[in-house]
């Protein structure tokens, strides 16, 4: 068998690739390229695809979560609740809007956001509290939204990872205001930059939608200080052509996870657990083993693609140095740092892959 691939875009594209063209050749033909039915289409078909009324496509999945937190008021002199152990865009997403990130600590078990640490970290000058919801599934919103109750502290949601996922029953952004990324490994991948905003309330909606368009919803009108963040036609076309096939490839992922389960059964290995109320969509299939490097360099000369889904907490990466944490101030996610591994995972992965994956594993941890 030959190498592996941690996601492969190949397989991916093979699935869409005459829908695709057949699209980029109609977006051609009307010159459509900024805004138009294709992206209409999408956000259209991404709300209905999520339970969540409203859709705002945006450029990328980092001004998507700046756009959600300004949308709910977040700004110079805010501070605003995020877990450590996330990727930077999360905190470089805070910093944008002007506001201050205030890091908490993860669950050890399920590496989702500690809920009562983010509650107890709460001050009057906490605007919005930003739960991850990693590698596929979600943090546990309801908590937040129940803790949270009469404050006027928002709940932005960063749902990069959790296209398609639910908690008892319920999508991300349903709780308020959710921020996705299309980012092309992700569940649903452009092939390229994209993201978009997902809401319950049509004025954050509007909001988001006038903020990424300059300040304005129509030509030469500028009602706010925006931007340019606006989903390529093009990048919509493909999104399009993969959200048909996006709920059969969750499926498929979720069979990957539970092989993995069983193939890693005995292994000295920390395996992923579902926090109890989630339909997880496994983005990524993470583990945790000892002697990590060594591990995943061996996998990675085997030709198994392998990687770490975040090496450096964020109050550890010289960009947030300034917030004045040091080593030791979120203990669970960098002992986490040390020791995780992704395994590759995607839903064109075969039983017989995923066979050599874990006995490639197994030697190395032998």
């Amino acid at each position: 068998m030959g190498k592996i691939p941690l996601v492969d875009l190949q397989a991916a594209h093979a699935e869409v690739a005459e829908e695709v063209e057949l699209g980029f050749k109609r977006v051609i033909s009307t010159t459509g390229f900024i805004g138009g039915e294709e992206v209409a289409g999408f956000e259209r078909e991404y709300a209905a695809f999520t339970g969540v009324p409203y859709c705002v496509g945006v450029a990328n999945g980092t001004d998507a979560l700046e756009l959600a937190l300004r949308a709910v008021g977040v700004g110079p002199g805010a501070e605003v609740i995020l877990p450590a152990n996330t990727f930077i865009a999360t905190a470089e997403a805070v910093a944008r809007a002007g506001a201050r990130p205030v890091l908490v600590d993860m669950d050890p078990d399920t590496y989702l956001m500690d809920t009562d640490a983010a509650l107890a970290a709460v001050t009057t000058a906490t605007r919005a509290v930003l739960p991850v919801h990693l590698y596929g599934q979600l943090a546990p919103v309801e908590r937040l939204a129940e803790g949270l109750a009469g404050t006027g502290v928002r709940i932005v949601e960063d749902a990069a990872q959790c296209q398609g996922a639910t908690r008892c029953g319920r999508p991300a952004g349903s709780w308020g205001i959710a921020a996705t990324s299309f980012y092309p490994g992700k569940n649903l991948g452009a092939y390229g930059d994209a993201g978009a905003v997902v809401t319950t309330q049509e004025a954050l909606a509007t909001t988001v939608r006038t903020l990424a368009n300059h300040g304005g919803l129509s030509k030469y009108a500028h009602e706010l200080v925006g931007c340019n963040s606006r989903l390529d036609a093009l990048q919509a076309v493909v999104l399009r052509a993969k959200l048909a096939k996006l709920a059969a490839g969750n499926a498929a992922r979720r069979a990957a996870a539970r092989r993995y389960d069983e193939l890693l059964d005995g292994l000295d290995v920390v395996r992923p657990v579902t926090a109890e109320g989630n339909e997880h969509v496994w983005h990524l299939y993470v583990v945790r083993v000892a002697d990590r490097d060594r591990v995943l360099q061996t996998l990675n000369a085997a030709g198994i693609g392998a990687g770490i889904h975040y090496p450096t907490p964020v109050h550890l990466t010289p960009a947030f140095a300034h917030l004045g944490y040091g080593r030791g101030a979120f203990p669970h996610a960098e002992a986490a740092a040390d020791r995780i591994l992704s395994l590759p995972l995607y839903p064109q992965l075969g039983e017989d892959a995923q066979e050599v994956v874990v006995r490639t594993l197994a030697g190395a941890l032998a």
